[in-house]
């Protein structure tokens, strides 16, 4: 069974910087696609960053400039560098794995990122 793990959420100040981590486990295939989702309350999950295997990036307008998405194949690991962050950017972020070869798109259970002064 695909697990998806997220660390390094947490509180900031309005400005500061966060690294969120995923790592994933309990797959023999490559995972197409890995990325992030956030869901603040009351509103709908919504995509943040995704990053193909072969390299390719996909950022939400709003973040664009900000956050920087990266990943490590090998290791299955996906990364969020968020900087100058704002308290519009907090919410609940969730890890995202899409496998081609199975078909399922598969979610970490979310940390949460608040930023606040």
């Amino acid at each position: 069974q695909v697990q998806l793990v997220e660390s390094g959420g947490g509180w900031v100040q309005p400005g500061g910087s966060l690294r969120l981590s995923c790592a994933a486990s309990g797959t023999p295939y490559i995972i197409n696609v890995m990325g992030w989702y956030r869901q603040a309350p009351g509103k709908e999950r919504e995509l943040v960053a995704t990053m193909r295997s072969v390299g390719n990036t996909d950022y939400r307008d709003s973040v664009k400039g900000r956050f920087t998405i990266s990943r490590d194949n090998a290791k299955n690991t996906v990364d969020l560098q968020m900087d100058s962050l704002k308290p519009e950017d907090t919410a609940v972020y969730y890890c995202y794995g899409y496998i081609l070869l199975d078909g399922q798109e598969h979610w970490g259970q979310g940390t949460q990122v608040t930023v606040s002064s």
